[in-house]
């Protein structure tokens, strides 16, 4: 897997997920949504600390400037 992620966009990813983790352990996001949040978050950061995408590869994408 050739990374396909750029710096900024792994950085929001990563802020996306903090933000979706806090709202579900102080009780804003809970349930169903909640669940969802956290699955969401996860796939974000793991995305993140790989640099991969899959959507992007099927997309065209690639913000990366390493080639």
């Amino acid at each position: 897997m050739k990374p396909n992620m750029g710096g900024t966009d792994r950085i929001i990813r990563l802020i996306v997920a903090a933000i979706a983790v806090a709202l579900y352990f102080t009780g804003t996001l809970t349930g169903t949504l909640g669940i969802i949040a956290l699955v969401v978050a996860a796939v974000f950061a793991v995305t993140s600390v790989m640099s991969f995408c899959p959507l992007y590869t099927i997309f065209g994408l690639n913000t990366c400037s390493v080639k």
